[in-house]
């Protein structure tokens, strides 16, 4: 009954969309060819439209300057990673836009007067290898930390390259480990071995484009040769393997994901692997011997049931065995969820969420007397952000802010003190004055309660006038929290906008029951705690229709496509970026596969039915008052297809509903690669809102 009300309120039969999808796949296909030069040549001039429209505004070309001020600015939060006495770090600003890999010594880091030795610059690196490397990331062999892997990415992609690095000597290792470019699995298993899962050819991928199969290479041996230790199966997400160092002791593990949620994890010990009895859709991981799970879904263990969300912790011996006894790390309520954690030498740090506000506590564990914790005090209101642990000690660094209060680094060892030592603390890059931050609830269509974060002028009229961007998420149990943005400070807030973040369901807020509902067939729930949300603001007065804006990038793509396409009438204004908007062939499309248990599978008739009633691809109508969209991609993403908002913009234009459409070049799923490409992602943004919103005059 309510897909076919759905069906009647946008007004399409099941035959007249089935004709109308079957027309634009085939019309609009090409467009899906990311490097094909018809493709390209659509992207090109549309981008030299909305550059021609943004560089006429003169506000925009001042804001893309008060943008890369934030982003170049020296005084920035360095962000450490750990290891023992040595801070890693990689740093980009005006002179190094590709960055800098670097290190410091522990202590004048914590001084604050770090003495930084460049271990690799990305712009030297490019320049002399003509190639445009964009930095991912490193992984360094335990306990040594002389060799690393580091990974390389040519434009910002998920495909990227791997080259063992020397770090005493600053350089790439003579005849060391390298991988081609692909979506590749590595993890150090000694120094003369790793495992790795690539693109070996015909068989060694799964549908979504991930490693199927991991074999174990020897150092100075052709990688062809390196025997296979693990297949999985062609539908499976991914075959993945990870390194950690416990008790002295590398610990080797491989993770076969069935699917997004769940998965089968297996120890990597003496050339076998040996699987873990763990529920399928627990999150692993391990703090010296104990395992520990975070549950998805509701377990019963030894005669007792384990709440969903719990975090639990096993003997790691008695889990190999098949006879443990389970102990609770920390059990959540209903409104309370665990976000993530951090493991120390024997310190555990747990980051949870309580009504969407950000809590720290730190756990050790005793033989005597199990588990004990102690709260790290925080202000009431805000969001922790967990930044790097220590294997070697029990040292963390982590961040806390809101929308208003810039950023504060911290670091924290409780063998040195119980204090917090401030690391850093970011100066204002906007002025606060007169603005408040408030916690709002909106009810959605079933009578759930939606909780929403508004930052506003503390003497907003309520008059319905208030420019207004309304971003959300909703997905793959992805939390949204306060944080503090610079760059949308003096972009919107600075300006008198009003900013509003919505933790509808689907997100992970309050743990894995507020993303479940928002699954398959339940997906309507997530649009309809946006509209929710959005129809709240209006009603409350804090806005209207005219003045309101929506702003959503990936799955959040997806919910403002949705959003536009069934309640044109709510909005004057959406950013739609990196989006999925054709749900009949998002799984077809790159990693799009792996999101199945996410979204669905269209193949599925049964799937489709509901998957149909929110594909904005699939439901454009041409009698329909739009409001001008922009989309914004990226050629480079090798996650979310460019094609979803290529095709979609492309329909539009056939149907005679304005839209604006700019796609970077580069830059992958984050849709930039360097602070000038931030900046002016940001500033193409919020130059289309204060247009939108504020109207022409402002």
């Amino acid at each position: 009954m309510i897909i076919v009300m759905l069906l009647i309120l946008i007004g399409l039969s099941n035959q007249n969309c089935s004709q109308r999808e079957e027309s634009m796949e085939d019309r609009y296909r090409w467009l899906e060819e990311v490097e094909g030069e018809k493709a390209l040549e659509w992207v090109r001039e549309r981008n030299k439209r909305m550059l021609e429209i943004a560089e006429a505004d003169s506000g925009y070309t001042r804001l893309v300057k008060d943008i890369r001020e934030v982003y170049d600015d020296d005084e920035q939060i360095v962000y450490p990673h750990v290891h023992g006495d040595v801070i890693f770090n990689f740093w980009q600003d005006s002179r190094n836009t590709r960055g800098l890999l670097r290190r410091s010594s522990l202590d004048s880091y914590l001084e604050g007067s770090p003495v930084w030795e460049t271990i690799l610059d990305l712009d030297a690196l490019a320049e002399e290898e003509e190639e445009n490397w964009v930095y991912k990331e490193q992984s360094v062999l335990l306990p040594e930390h002389r060799y690393t892997l580091i990974t390389l990415s040519r434009g910002g992609a998920d495909a990227s390259v791997v080259r063992e690095f020397d770090l005493q000597e600053k350089r790439f290792v003579d005849d060391g480990f390298v991988l081609p470019e692909a979506k590749s699995q590595v993890a150090w298993v000694d120094h003369d071995h790793i495992l790795v899962g690539t693109d070996f050819g015909e068989g060694s991928l799964t549908e979504s484009g991930y490693p199927r199969t991991l074999r174990l290479w020897k150092r100075g041996t052709p990688l062809e040769e390196a025997p296979v230790i693990f297949e999985g199966e062609s539908e499976d997400v991914s075959v993945r393997c990870f390194s950690t160092y416990d008790n002295d002791n590398l610990q080797v593990y491989i993770v076969r994901a069935m699917t997004f949620f769940t998965s089968e994890t297996y120890l990597f010990e003496g050339g076998e692997a040996r699987r873990l009895p763990i529920p399928s859709d627990a999150y692993y991981s391990t703090f010296g011997d104990h395992a520990l799970l975070n549950l998805n879904d509701d377990w019963e263990i030894n005669g007792k049931t384990w709440r969903s969300g719990s975090l639990l912790s096993v003997r790691l011996t008695d889990l190999l065995s098949g006879s443990f006894d389970v102990e609770a790390i920390y059990e959540p309520d209903d409104r309370s969820t665990v976000s993530n954690w951090i493991a120390c030498r024997d310190a555990l740090y747990v980051h949870t969420l309580e009504n969407v506000k950000g809590r720290l506590r730190v756990y050790h564990f005793d033989e005597r007397g199990g588990w004990s914790s102690r709260a790290i005090p925080l202000p009431e209101f805000g969001a922790v952000s967990l930044i790097s642990g220590d294997d070697l000690s029990n040292r963390i660094f982590f961040t806390f802010s809101d929308f208003l209060t810039p950023t504060t680094l911290y670091s924290h060892d409780p063998d040195e003190s119980p204090e917090l030592h401030e690391v850093k603390r970011l100066e204002g890059y906007f002025d606060t004055s007169g603005l408040v931050v408030e916690q709002k609830e909106a009810v959605s269509k079933d009578g759930t309660s939606i909780p929403y974060f508004i930052v506003r002028p503390h003497d907003l009229p309520y008059n319905g006038k208030a420019p207004t961007v309304l971003y959300g998420y909703g997905g793959f149990r992805v939390s949204q929290t306060p944080y503090y943005s610079g760059a949308i400070g003096r972009a919107w807030l600075e300006q008198g906008g009003v900013y509003v973040v919505a933790n509808i369901r689907g997100g992970g807020e309050f743990g894995p029951e507020w993303h479940g509902a928002a699954l398959k067939e339940n997906r309507w729930r997530a649009y309809e705690d946006f509209t929710a949300v959005a129809e709240h603001l209006i009603e409350s007065g804090v806005t209207s229709p005219e003045h309101l804006g929506i702003m959503g990038g990936s799955n959040g793509g997806l919910l403002v496509g949705v959003a536009f396409t069934h309640r044109p009438d709510l909005y004057n204004g959406v950013v739609c970026a990196v989006p999925l908007l054709d749900m009949r062939n998002y799984h077809t499309m790159l990693a799009g596969a792996s999101w199945m248990a996410e979204y669905g599978d269209p193949d599925n008739p049964e799937e489709w039915e509901y998957i149909r009633t929110y594909s904005p691809y699939h439901n454009l109508k041409e009698d329909a008052d739009y409001p001008e969209v922009l989309f914004m991609t990226s050629t480079r993403d090798d996650r979310v297809h460019p094609g979803h908002a290529r095709k979609m913009a492309a329909l539009m234009e056939e149907m005679g509903h304005p839209y604006l459409y700019f796609e970077n070049m580069e830059g992958g799923h984050g849709g930039a690669t360097n602070n000038e490409q931030h900046a002016r992602r940001i500033a193409l943004s919020y130059t289309y809102f204060r247009k939108k919103l504020f109207g022409e005059e402002k």
